[in-house]
């Protein structure tokens, strides 16, 4: 008799469900052409299980709910916002609080305070919005991310790390004073979803120490890669979720957070500092571009929302089946021979367009066709991270990432793994007729940020 293994659960249960619409083959092509294959522009009513983001999308506990009723909306001094505050010090260890609309607003206002024209901003792979507001402001970035994070079939278990190296030859090269900050995510998103090691934060920590450089921290998905640290680097394994993301912070001078992610609500975000310099101008620009100082663009029952999912996001039982889910799916994935990014990473599947669909070029958007492939196939809605979200060079030519990937967001505590065997399932039947999948060509692009909204029609 076999011995019996121990099943991971989630740790909960539903008190509540909401209906999702079935649809046919006719029905998901028709909406897909008028969508112009690109999966942001579905309805999300033509969408049988979403996994375009796990941003805003998540399940909000009993406890949020309640917490909506206790909303002070005051428009100045809500008492929701000094609770957040509160949670954010004790939580994440950072002194000043300005809350935002959501990420990018945060994004927004640092950028526009610590960016001058002309600056290098170094960071462990880009991210699509950061990247704009950085350049918005008249900085560069430039990617020092350890090389292994741009190689799908590497299983280095800490991809999002900083190569130090390169960081420094970028500091010779420009000088200290060119560099504003080295902007560091956690559980890097375009790499799929990759930890850095608490062992590189410090590292980071010393070396910019030496030059007076700021740490900014993108803490969008930070207790996913505490979750990481705690289950594969020395010294971690008895510490809790909520000590290492404490931890994590303690190396940084400040941060952006999109509370849509790990803080499980569905609107709402922050900058965080321990300059009161950058503090004081920061409370001043967050009046002019989202609202008054103690509210951010917030309504008070969002921030009473917010600080009640960030102390539920640092709990060991929900990070554990949060990770453990998309784990599940991604090993579905391995064993049905689909090409993956690897190791498995916190907030979704990356699936390797290049190597998935070789007969197509860069040029071709293999990542958006197989994500056009896989809405027609089931309802799965998935979205690009390749050249299409890469976007273009200031020059205006296309940057050509090395990583083409459609990226199987899981939302936090929405499916079953029910779900999670229909989506593998999904994507398998497209892999057995991957040979006879033809590109697309994009006949509208916007100025920013092109795959929320560019159209593409089939070769």
């Amino acid at each position: 008799m076999k011995p019996i293994t121990n099943s991971w659960a989630e740790p909960y249960k539903m008190k509540m469900v909401e209906l999702i619409k079935m649809t046919t083959p006719a029905q998901r092509k028709k909406a897909l052409k008028e969508a112009g294959y690109n999966t942001f522009l579905l309805k999300s009513e033509d969408v049988y299980i979403d996994l375009l983001t796990d941003s805003g999308t998540s399940a909000m506990s009993d406890r949020q709910w309640a917490g909506m009723m206790l909303g002070d909306e005051a428009y100045a001094g809500s008492k929701n916002y000094y609770h957040l505050e509160d949670v954010v010090k004790e939580i994440y260890g950072y002194k000043y609080l300005i809350p935002t609309h959501q990420g990018r607003g945060a994004e927004n206002i640092l950028s526009k305070i610590l960016i001058k024209k002309g600056d290098i901003v170094p960071g462990n792979m880009y991210f699509t919005t950061t990247r704009l507001h950085q350049e918005l402001a008249g900085g560069r970035f430039e990617d020092v991310v350890i090389d292994e994070a741009h190689d799908p079939e590497n299983e280095f278990p800490f991809k999002g790390n900083v190569d130090l190296i390169k960081l420094d030859k970028l500091v010779k090269k420009y000088g200290a004073s060119k560099i504003p900050y080295v902007s560091i995510a956690t559980s890097v998103n375009m790499a799929g979803g990759q930890p850095i090691s608490m062992q590189n934060l410090k590292d980071l920590r010393a070396f910019t120490k030496k030059y007076n450089i700021r740490i900014i921290h993108d803490m969008t998905r930070v207790a996913e890669n505490a979750y990481f640290i705690q289950q594969k680097e020395k010294g971690f394994s008895n510490k809790s979720v909520r000590e290492i993301v404490k931890e994590i912070c303690s190396y940084t001078d400040g941060a952006t957070m999109s509370a849509k992610k790990d803080a499980l609500v569905n609107i709402g975000g922050f900058m965080t500092t321990n300059e009161w310099e950058v503090f004081e101008e920061a409370r001043n620009m967050v009046v002019v571009y989202e609202g008054l100082h103690t509210y951010g663009g917030l309504a008070g029952r969002d921030m009473e929302a917010m600080a009640i999912g960030i102390s539920e996001s640092v709990d060991d039982d929900h990070i554990r089946a949060r990770v453990g889910q998309v784990i599940y799916l991604g090993e579905k994935m391995i064993n049905y021979g689909i090409p993956i990014v690897k190791p498995i990473g916190g907030h979704g599947i990356f699936v390797d367009a290049k190597k998935f669909l070789p007969h197509l070029s860069q040029d071709d958007f293999p990542a958006q066709t197989l994500a056009a492939e896989i809405y027609l196939d089931s309802g799965v809605r998935t979205m690009e991270r390749g050249i299409v979200s890469a976007g273009r060079k200031p020059n205006g030519d296309n940057y050509y990432p090395k990583l083409e990937l459609v990226r199987f967001t899981i939302p936090r505590r929405v499916y079953t793994q029910a779900h999670m065997d229909v989506i593998a399932e999904s994507t398998l039947r497209v892999y057995g007729r991957r040979e006879k999948i033809k590109g697309l060509k994009m006949v509208y692009e916007p100025k920013y940020l092109r795959f929320f909204q560019a159209r593409f029609a089939k070769i």
